[in-house]
């Protein structure tokens, strides 16, 4: 019997999520790239189950070029958005608190 279950689903902005929580495969991924045992992982993201973190790999593995294609331009988005993004107003005054103390 051929199991055809995916454990990776791709929500309404086309992020691909694992099963039905919000986690993204980018962070499972993230753990797997780092040589984390699907255990760690599980234990870093509660709302999965060992199963879906297995099976996310399992799905990631077998899209693989798709998928990386995907993580590629995921990381992309996060780079802009981390230099779009304006330092807190409490990261200025450490940032003027350290430089003053040099």
């Amino acid at each position: 019997m051929r199991n055809t279950k995916r454990y990776l689903r791709r929500d309404e902005l086309g992020v691909w999520r694992v099963g039905d929580t919000r986690v993204m495969l980018d962070s499972v991924a993230a753990g797997f790239h780092q040589g984390q045992s699907p255990k760690t992982i599980r234990q870093s993201y509660p709302a999965l189950s060992l199963e879906a973190v297995y099976g996310a790999i399992a799905d990631y593995l077998a899209n693989r070029a798709e998928l990386d294609d995907y993580l590629r331009r995921q990381d992309d988005v996060w780079a802009r958005a981390r230099a779009e993004a304006s330092p807190s107003a409490v990261v200025e005054r450490l940032r003027k608190v350290t430089a003053s103390a040099q």
